[in-house]
């Protein structure tokens, strides 16, 4: 008997999910009812990003790289150049790591099979059911931030859904909720009710179809739900940004390895900040650049926050006169005009900043 109530209450749900998405979800997004590989892109994309974010990145993204064996030909570093902005880095290398493995393993095409979606780099046990509910309609649970947050309040779960305990009692809810059909249109109704409706702040429970089996509504704790994580005040570094100018170029250096900014484009750095007076950063200039520094402006510093640290970033113009041009290319830098440089695979901080400069500071 309990079963057949609980099965009851899953219809239910579904049912009042999928009516609500076909009524009043999202449609229309340039990746619904795409093909396997462009919805894999979008949901790699869309992982920690709104979609109001990802859709001019992801535009330009597949009308350059339109199908899996032009982005697994092309070079990492310009496949870093059209995520550039996007931020979260890792998935650009993940995604293009993945596309060279279908080309090896899957004949190129997308594969079908959740177990083999799950193995490929960057896709997790959710993203690797979204994109087989999308792109195959199978029978898959997903559990991104937002349904973890609605099924929380749902059922009242108490505790940070990061938990590994907590985790599993909301994977078990979404398998318990699925319906036999329709699971595309379930799908993405669950991440539309997260998204517009059961939001983190202010949530419309006016408007939600399952305000009427909502533990938390019924209890007057949606607020309460779910359990935040206990925050750590983030660790603060600081950099110095030297922006080496030579005429109308800028040096920029290549990022190696799998560090912050790994495998993009930004200018010297220092850990230290040093002082904006000409003769300190004349010495090290000299030293390690091999240049001779003409002047030095201080910029105003800024801030860039990344998930685990503060960065406090100071900024250094410096004009110089280059004495040997094969310097930079032997230590995998280069020199580069500032229009081309923005065109470059570059962090968003950095792009910000040198449109700042041409806006403010370059002289042609």
């Amino acid at each position: 008997m309990v079963n057949n109530q609980e099965s009851l209450h899953s219809e239910w749900f579904a049912g009042r999910i999928i009516d609500w998405q076909q009524q009043y979800g999202r449609c229309g997004l340039p990746w619904q009812g795409a093909d396997a590989y462009r919805i894999w892109l979008s949901e790699i994309m869309l992982q920690q990003t709104r979609v109001a974010t990802v859709i001019p990145y992801y535009l330009r993204f597949v009308d350059r790289f339109p199908a899996i064996p032009v982005l697994a030909a092309e070079s990492e570093e310009m496949v870093l150049a059209y995520w550039s902005g996007l931020g979260y880095y890792s998935r650009a290398r993940n995604l293009h790591s993945a596309s060279r493995i279908i080309m090896q393993q899957h004949n190129g095409e997308f594969p079908h099979q959740f177990k083999d979606i799950l193995a490929l780099p960057g896709i997790g046990r959710s993203t690797a059911a979204a994109i087989s509910a999308f792109a195959f309609h199978e029978r898959c649970a997903i559990l991104d931030g937002n349904v973890k947050r609605l099924l929380a309040r749902y059922y009242a779960i108490d505790g940070y859904p990061g938990e590994q305990k907590i985790e599993a009692m909301l994977w078990e809810k979404a398998e318990a909720l699925l319906p036999e059909k329709n699971v595309a249109i379930y799908t993405q109704g669950m991440m539309d009710l997260g998204a517009t409706i059961c939001t983190r702040s202010k949530p419309e429970c006016c408007r939600c179809p399952v305000q009427a089996g909502c533990v938390a509504h019924r209890n007057g704790c949606v607020a309460l739900l779910p359990t935040p994580r206990l925050r750590k005040k983030l660790p603060e570094r600081k950099t110095t940004f030297l922006l080496l100018r030579n005429g109308s170029d800028i040096l920029l250096e290549k990022h190696t390895g799998r560090v912050i900014w790994g495998g993009l484009w930004c200018p010297p750095q220092l850990d230290i900040q040093i002082p904006g007076d000409i003769e300190s950063v004349r010495v090290y200039c000299r030293q390690f650049f091999n240049v001779e520094v003409i002047n030095v402006l201080a910029l105003p510093k800024f801030l860039h926050t990344f998930t685990h640290f503060k960065l406090h970033i100071f900024p250094l113009l410096i004009d110089v006169a280059v004495e040997d041009t094969l310097k930079a290319q032997e230590t995998g830098m280069a020199w580069m005009g500032l229009d081309d440089a923005q065109c470059a695979a570059i962090p968003s901080p950095v792009r910000k900043l040198l449109q700042e400069i041409q806006k403010n500071c370059w002289e042609s």
